[in-house]
């Protein structure tokens, strides 16, 4: 049975060659622990999921899109001391990026949306250096915050809580332990009232934040709460590629 055209792992050079495409998908995850219940692939399954499944709906509109494979490393600079927490510095993310972009480039697709699922990544001022040397235009989505989350969950939490749980519960049950299982997820705030209430910013010892390494509690996780999340998510990212792929990169701004 042939692979899915708008999946680069699954198809053929046969495939590729006869085939215009106009935007490249990145999925971009994470290799780190989730609480006591769901796996250190999280990130990973819930954006190559997630890309595959806006490409397939945008693909089926007549948009030429195609999801290349995954990067399952992320800035995990606060996780180091928490075993198979894998870091990638946000310098070699660069790095990464640049080439995948260029690659791109050189092949004459001139469009790339990054798919993020980790908190810790942040694409913006990589895409910013990369806007004045690279042809490709560049996009990055956060999947789990595209669409309303207060719509689905009571307390969506950051990590591996109920948003987190309840998706992998839809995309991946036989890796998700019973809730039973899961820590509570508490998270303790920092203690100087600018960087609590978000006047300032700086990244979190997560050893010393959480027990269990989650953030969020999970109890109140469903797979039908994560079906109706995905099932919206992919909507919107499809209904953007599909414009996104249509769009003239000379003629942006209205």
């Amino acid at each position: 049975m042939p692979g899915k055209p708008f999946v680069l792992e699954e198809t053929t050079w046969k495939s590729v060659r006869e085939t215009d495409y106009s935007v490249a998908v990145l999925p971009w995850g994470a290799t780190e622990a989730h609480n006591y219940h769901l796996p250190y692939g999280t990130d990973n399954y819930q954006s190559a999921r997630v890309a595959r499944e806006a490409a397939r709906k945008a693909w089926d509109a007549g948009a030429k899109v195609v999801v290349l494979p995954g990067i399952p490393y992320g800035v995990n600079t606060g996780q180091l001391d928490i075993p198979l927490c894998i870091n990638l510095n946000p310098s070699t993310q660069a790095l990464v990026l640049s080439d995948i972009a260029r690659s791109l480039e050189e092949q004459g697709i001139d469009k790339l949306v990054l798919i993020n699922s980790h908190g810790g990544n942040d694409f913006r001022q990589m895409i910013r250096e990369l806007q004045a040397t690279c042809g490709v235009f560049i996009v990055t989505i956060n999947w789990w915050n595209c669409v309303d989350v207060t719509d689905f969950y009571d307390e969506p939490g950051d990590h591996a809580g109920e948003l987190e749980t309840s998706v992998m519960m839809d995309l991946a049950p036989e890796l998700v332990l019973p809730i039973s299982e899961a820590g509570e997820g508490v998270a303790k705030k920092f203690k100087v009232a600018g960087l609590r209430d978000g006047l300032a910013w700086a990244p979190r010892s997560w050893t010393e934040v959480t027990e269990d390494t989650g953030s969020g509690n999970p109890s109140a996780a469903s797979r039908e709460k994560g079906a109706a999340h995905f099932e919206a998510v992919t909507d919107r990212i499809a209904s953007f590629l599909q414009d996104l792929a249509a769009a003239d990169l000379n003629d942006m701004y209205a």
